[in-house]
């Protein structure tokens, strides 16, 4: 990924190395009546609130509801293990404990609005409580899968100067094993049934907790989530979210993708650690008042996938493309989901053979969709869409996507090139931190070896800024014992370049 500026139409684009020629924005709602008010909110002429925090806004007014008797009596959350065990909150008892759970973050743990905590923790109830705890006290949540090491762990936690972890037994022996080096680590919170010495127990403190709790004023814009990327091409790189760009929006395009009402039952099937479990578990579901269904999953298997399809009134579910081809590949006529009606895939491309098979099978379509951990969702076939197979469908506001070429030269359709979101004028959070700077690598001659780098630095900078234009210099600085060349003696600089990027 990079990002491309053409300063003299003043056009800049968020690059995705993923070519697709199936993608562009001239696509339409076949038929929707609401086909204008997509593009208005995809423009960005709808007007955004200056403060929205979404416990409040949103999980607490589904409780005034709820308590009036004007929503069906679905539960807001629906957890199962598989094994017996199942939960199964209102709204009203969402916002209790998460209360709670707020209380004991603010006050046992001593975190405040701001602070970040890195939240490790299986598909178990209490990361539930724990988002909504942190968005209610303007905690910056950072979901990780347990499948983390010791080493992921550690980077995450000296990346962010996280002041709070909280996890199961399971991981803390590997969080022990490194806490030492996390100097910004302060609080050690474990989930489990009983005692772990070093670490705050978390059923017995919320168990102690009130549950009156004034929720925190957030502006729209202030930061609620922060995903670690996958880190293909380096350490993992964090992404941050805002209020808005994770729980206001859900609001903003709330019939224009998953069209879901207070009714309707969503079950995603994605690990917590990932933006997508955020997006189908948390904020696009409760933002529409419906039940978010969740299996504790030990493991994916077929047999589990549809025995709880067939016994539990889901409406729409949520997965990889590597679910709905194990699916495809079962023998169904012994299932039944006489509730089911909306299925949703994302994550890589699903081959349209298995799209065709699912729809023999089951009559159901599978609507694909397209995003990042910087972005959320990206484009997705929505309802009312034609599908297509290999498309991705419609820009999701309020993101503008074409398909460019090199030079950000938006192409036709039918062409194929590269998947860019414009950033000018105002640049979407999570993205990135700042654009393309100039660094200078220098190869030192003896007489300066020894000499403060710092200042070093400082003397060049100014030079340059003497001998051409000011803006020019170097913000960067790299002093380097050689550089690569070619055989004939030219400077690489890709691969200082490459270089770069891999520490990104």
């Amino acid at each position: 990924m990079k990002t491309l500026l053409k300063s003299q139409i003043l056009r800049s684009f968020w690059i995705l190395r993923l070519h697709h020629r199936w993608f562009h924005r001239h696509n339409r709602f076949l038929g929707s009546p609401i086909f204008a008010q997509y593009e208005a909110q995809s423009q960005g002429e709808q007007q955004l609130p200056e403060y929205f925090n979404f416990a409040s806004d949103v999980l607490d007014k589904w409780s005034q509801i709820e308590k009036e008797g004007k929503r069906p009596s679905n539960p807001a959350l629906w957890w199962i293990n598989g094994r017996g065990g199942e939960v199964r909150w209102s709204f009203e008892e969402l916002g209790v404990l998460s209360r709670k759970v707020a209380n004991m973050l603010s006050n046992q743990c001593g975190l405040c609005k701001g602070d970040r905590v890195l939240v490790i923790l299986p598909r178990i109830p209490e990361w539930w409580l724990v988002t909504m705890a942190c968005i209610r006290t303007g905690i910056i949540l950072m979901p990780g899968i347990s499948q983390l090491t010791a080493k992921d762990i550690q980077h995450r936690l000296q990346a962010s100067k996280a002041k709070c972890i909280i996890t199961t037994d399971a991981v803390a022996p590997a969080v022990d094993s490194i806490a030492g080096s996390c100097n910004f680590l302060q609080t050690k919170l474990v989930v489990s049934e009983g005692p772990r010495e070093g670490w705050l127990n978390f059923k017995e403190l919320c168990k102690e907790a009130p549950d009156s709790h004034a929720c925190v004023r957030t502006k729209i814009h202030d930061p609620m989530v922060i995903y670690f990327t996958s880190g293909t091409t380096g350490a993992p790189k964090m992404a941050e979210h805002s209020q808005g760009s994770l729980g206001f929006r859900p609001i903003a395009h709330k019939r224009y993708w998953l069209d879901l009402t207070p009714a309707d039952i969503m079950w995603s099937t994605a690990d917590t650690g990932w933006v997508v479990a955020s997006l189908g578990s948390v904020f696009e579901p409760w933002a529409l008042g419906s039940c978010v269904f969740i299996h504790s999953l030990q493991q994916i298997e077929s047999t589990i996938i549809l025995n709880t399809l067939s016994r539990f009134p889901i409406t729409t579910i949520l997965g990889p493309p590597t679910l709905f081809r194990m699916l495809a590949q079962s023998d169904l006529t012994s299932y039944k989901f006489m509730s089911l009606q909306y299925c949703l895939s994302g994550g890589e491309p699903l081959n349209p053979e298995v799209m065709e098979q699912w729809k023999s099978m089951t009559g159901l379509q599978i609507y694909d969709l397209y995003g990042q951990t910087e972005t959320g969702m990206i484009c997705a076939v929505k309802k009312g869409m034609k599908i297509k197979p290999g498309s991705m469908g419609k820009a999701c506001a309020p993101y503008q996507v074409e398909v460019i070429d090199e030079e950000a030269n938006v192409l036709p359709p039918g062409k194929e090139g590269e998947i860019g979101i414009r950033v000018k004028p105002q640049r979407p959070l999570g993205f990135f931190s700042r654009y393309v700077v100039v660094k200078a690598f220098v190869v030192l001659s003896p007489a300066y070896t020894l000499q403060d780098k710092a200042k070093l630095t400082l003397q060049l900078q100014e030079h340059v800024k003497k001998v051409t234009a000011p803006y020019k210099y170097p913000r960067k600085m790299e002093f380097v014992k050689e550089l690569p060349k070619t055989v004939t003696g030219k400077i690489r600089r890709n691969e200082l370049r490459n270089q770069e990027w891999g520490r990104v």
